[in-house]
């Protein structure tokens, strides 16, 4: 029987002369029986499965540790915010750790006394509201009475108030929630002491931390460090500084209008006014003016209304005339950007971010201010906010117009005599 394939005599003349066919080429999505698999793909499959476990480590980790990142930032600010004092300790002989010591004593001894003045006047207004609760109790049940023909009684509504489910259920969520409280509150004093300690130590051994920082870098980049490090520590402890004294005069202002009214508890009330009101941009004013408030309502409603006219009369005081000299060299930023970056901060860092934020923008403005190069503005009206018409200048407005008519006519009358 004949062959019909056709390569069966090239395969015979291969054969005969020693050499074998080359291969076919695979077909379409088929690999050769002796393919290999590159030798760079293990390597790189290696590679990409460690890149992942490592960012899925460093997330966890990061995620595990932001409350200790954020103790340290905090730390960090408040001991850029005490440089200053500590740097003038140190300028006089005095050791740094000795200063540091100094400096954080004071700053514990003032907030202990400001939380145990404002602690007792919180619970002697309490102490006075449960203790007048009957009276206020009756006043209400006899208007209700009058107004709407009815007969409560006070007995009955405190026996229903004590027998109700709302009650009940209240006392044991509180009881239950107690262990909650307690941890919280260790938990508070923790942070509060690890912030105290990392500050302690930034302050008292910031030339340490800034050698061992510039070690690592070329000189060059040492200077550029060693800059940014002076701006912030200018901006955060010019800012406090000036903040506080802003919070001490309005505190004075404020205890004065209290003490004239009469309205108990004048010192705490300032203090807190002062305080709240300088370290919560923008609003912080009116916050902390609500509790002075309160509390003259209870004295006399006109009282409160007074204080509510000296607040807003004194804000407009502090934005214009006060807070421009104070800080025109310290953290001279915008009230719109102040606002913004305090919103900003909350946003990412709650309480945290709220108070370092201005202090962190006027360091950021500050070192970009010293690399940013500035031209000359061109003398055109569209830069002070005066439009022009048809491509071309509107010429004098109609007051313009107005006063060089009345200069002429007054000129006219005077050439007439």
């Amino acid at each position: 029987m004949t062959s019909t394939d056709e390569t069966g005599p090239a395969a015979q003349h291969a054969s005969s002369s020693g050499t074998t066919p080359p291969d076919r080429p695979p077909a379409d999505g088929a690999a050769a029986p002796g393919a290999r698999m590159p030798r760079w793909l293990p390597r790189a499959m290696v590679l990409a499965l460690a890149l992942i476990a490592v960012f899925q480590l460093g997330s966890w980790a990061f995620h595990q540790l932001t409350g200790l990142l954020i103790n340290i930032l905090i730390a960090f600010f408040l001991a850029l915010a005490v440089e200053p004092a500590v740097s003038w300790m140190a300028s006089r002989g005095m050791r740094r750790g000795l200063g540091t010591f100094l400096v954080f004593l004071a700053v514990f001894i003032v907030t202990a006394g400001f939380v145990t003045l404002l602690g007792s006047m919180l619970a002697g207004q309490i102490i006075t509201m449960v203790e007048n609760f009957p009276d206020y109790l009756d006043s209400v049940i006899n208007w209700v009475n009058t107004h709407f023909n009815t007969e409560l009684r006070r007995v009955d509504i405190q026996e229903g108030l004590l027998r109700s489910d709302w009650l009940r259920n209240y006392v044991q969520n509180s009881a239950t929630g107690v262990l909650d409280v307690s941890a919280q509150v260790l938990g508070g004093l923790f942070q509060l002491l690890t912030v105290g300690l990392f500050s302690f130590y930034f302050a008292a051994d910031g030339p340490r931390l800034r050698r061992a920082l510039c070690s690592v870098l070329p000189p060059a980049r040492q200077a550029e460090v060693l800059r940014a490090w002076e701006i912030a520590v200018n901006k955060t402890g010019g800012y406090l500084y000036s903040r506080g004294l802003m919070a001490l005069i309005s505190g004075v202002a404020h205890y004065i209008l209290l003490e004239f009214l009469g309205v108990p508890y004048a010192p705490v009330l300032a203090v807190w006014v002062g305080l709240v009101s300088q370290f919560i941009p923008t609003i912080g004013t009116y916050l902390a003016g609500a509790l002075p408030m309160l509390i003259a309502f209870t004295v006399d409603p006109w009282y409160a209304l007074w204080v509510l006219i000296f607040v807003v009369i004194y804000q407009q005081f502090e934005n214009y005339v006060l807070q421009p000299k104070l800080t025109s060299k310290t953290v001279d930023i915008h009230p719109a950007v102040a606002f913004g970056s305090v919103v900003a901060g909350t946003a990412l860092l709650g309480a945290v971010g709220a108070l370092v934020a201005i202090p962190a923008v006027a360091t950021l403005q500050a070192f970009l201010g010293a690399y940013v190069k500035r031209y000359d503005v061109t003398d055109d009206p569209r830069v002070h906010g005066h439009r022009r018409r048809g491509g071309r200048d509107a010429g004098p407005g109609p007051v313009t117009r107005a006063r060089e008519l009345w200069g002429r006519l007054r000129a006219a009358g005077r050439s007439s005599r």
